[in-house]
């Protein structure tokens, strides 16, 4: 069953990865919501927590990388609207 949360964790490691590519490469940031990674990033950080407690190496994998590219998209986000 390892496998099925391995592929899990490259499935959500990609979801970010055009949006944070589109911001950086145009700069712009209309109609991406700050709110939206913030609350992903709360999220994924507690997913984290849980993951180290129960030491499931697949999530602490999944949510340390989703926290790192989650939370790229937010800096810049707060960065381009503040």
């Amino acid at each position: 069953m390892d496998i099925i949360g391995w592929v899990g964790v490259c499935i959500g490691v990609v979801v970010p990865l055009p949006q944070l590519y589109h911001i950086i490469k145009t700069g712009k940031v209309e109609n991406v919501f700050a709110t939206t990674y913030l609350l992903l990033v709360m999220a994924m950080s507690c997913y984290l927590c849980h993951a180290i407690y129960i030491k499931d190496w697949v999530f602490i994998t999944a949510q340390s990388i989703n926290i790192l590219t989650n939370g790229t998209v937010l800096f810049y986000l707060i960065r381009r609207k503040g």
